[in-house]
């Protein structure tokens, strides 16, 4: 990646920036570089433990933690592979956000003055195209599978900026254009997703959290990759309807929605921590048709219960998260060849006990959101490999009868370089309807 400046411009606490401001930065850096934990978890975490940093400042932490993780690779170049949070830090802002010598007046020593000054200098050689695309080795190589060079070092580039900010309009309650509407009254400039017929794309990142329509459930925050999901799935009024990996539930509450709040949904999930976060949102977004259910693992006998009695099963998978690196990008440091290995067969348990739920005539969704091929076509390959009695479906032309103008084949494939939303994969199918 040959420019330095990010795009997007310095933070917002540029001007105010401090020592304490940057102590605070790199202490946060510094545990985030572990990758022990989600740096999600670890900002969130320090916030709480350091209530006195204002929203603004917060602002600014974030943000240049995500700009280094990021490119991380290109400034342990820059810098070295040793070098200390600090470094990394000071380097980033003088590289990476492209601030003036003057802004490091009051904030940094004579001699890391000096030194960024000669770092701003500095050229590097061209590196090889992992370095380049700011990315492990191993994962540039899996890549190279369904990407050629140049459309891997695109591909990187995409995932190096911040996603958008998109909303999903609850139409159990209201409509896109009214929620458009309503949000510009509150100053908030926000335009109709290029692809979902519920989706809203912000211009910028207000706090929503707050506002009237939120508290009313006339939109949740979900990508517009996300949203499209729901659209495969295709839930009917009065069916019964299974989200198998359901999660704290976006997912989930887009089928409540398009089912009008009738029929049984089943929200599945391991999680009693997650499911339990789905219940407020259920009751903001006014479903009652919608059923979590606390699961041990995928052989439960709470699933067992439902074999063969599914009109739609929904399996958006755990997975390595690679597709979502845009908001995530620690991930790409924190999964190896061998988490990806064992999260392959983990999807293809799962995928294999949720068709057992699918009636026959009925539909399975098979989704990750994940760019790699072994998460993807690999497990949907070897699944329809071991059972003839389920045949593809071309999502495309699904799409294409909802008015939704997105072909990219027989199976889903968004990718944010291409669609500007996470990179998703879908495989839709349908089991016979008598098996053979």
């Amino acid at each position: 990646m040959k420019k330095d400046k990010d795009k997007r411009g310095a933070p917002a606490a540029e001007e105010g920036a401090s020592r304490a401001l940057l102590a605070h930065a790199a202490q946060v850096l510094g545990a985030v570089l572990t990758f022990e934990h989600p740096a999600d978890a670890v900002l969130s975490e320090y916030f709480r433990e350091h209530r006195e940093i204002g929203h603004r400042d917060r602002g600014f932490i974030a943000e240049t933690v995500y700009g280094i993780v990021r490119r991380l690779r290109w400034l342990r170049r820059l810098v070295g592979e040793d070098a200390r949070p600090r470094a990394l830090l000071l380097a980033w802002l003088a590289r990476g956000e492209g601030w003036p010598m003057r802004r490091f007046e009051e904030i940094a020593s004579p001699t890391e003055r000096e030194w960024l000054a000669s770092l701003k200098a500095r050229e590097l050689e061209e590196g090889s195209l992992a370095e380049r695309a700011d990315l492990p080795d191993w994962l540039a190589e899996r890549l190279l599978a369904t990407h050629d060079e140049a459309a891997l070092i695109a591909l990187a580039h995409s995932m190096n900026r911040p996603a958008p900010l998109d909303l999903r309009v609850n139409v159990a309650k209201t409509d896109r254009e009214a929620v458009r509407a309503q949000l510009a009254e509150s100053g908030i400039e926000a335009s109709p997703t290029p692809y979902s017929p519920q989706g809203l794309r912000l211009a910028g990142k207000p706090a929503l959290q707050k506002h009237p329509l939120f508290l009313a459930g006339a939109f949740e925050v979900q990508d517009e990759g996300s949203q499209l999901l729901g659209f495969l799935v295709q839930p009917r009024r009065g069916e019964l309807v299974v989200d198998f990996c359901a999660g704290a539930g976006g997912k989930t509450l887009q089928l409540g929605a398009l089912m009008r709040s009738t029929g049984r949904l089943y929200a599945f999930d391991v999680s009693e921590r997650r499911l339990a976060k789905l219940k407020p949102r259920m009751a903001r977004a006014g479903l009652s048709n919608v059923h979590p259910v606390l699961i041990a693992h995928e052989r439960d006998a709470k699933v067992k219960r439902l074999a063969g009695k599914a009109d739609r099963v929904l399996v958006d998978a755990p997975c390595s998260g690679l597709g979502t690196l845009r908001r995530n990008p620690d991930l790409k440091w924190r999964q190896t060849p061998e988490s990806v290995a064992e999260m392959v067969a983990k999807q293809g348990a799962i995928l294999e006990s949720a068709a057992r739920l699918v009636k026959p005539g009925g539909r399975l969704v098979y989704a990750t959101c994940s760019l790699l091929a072994e998460e993807n076509d690999g497990v949907v390959d070897a699944f329809l490999a071991a059972h003839p009695e389920f045949r593809p479906v071309h999502a495309g032309e699904l799409l294409g009868r909802q008015s939704i103008a997105l072909d990219t084949g027989e199976r889903l494939r968004l990718s944010p370089r291409l669609h500007d939303t996470d990179g998703f994969f879908a495989a839709v199918l349908e089991r016979a309807a008598t098996d053979a």
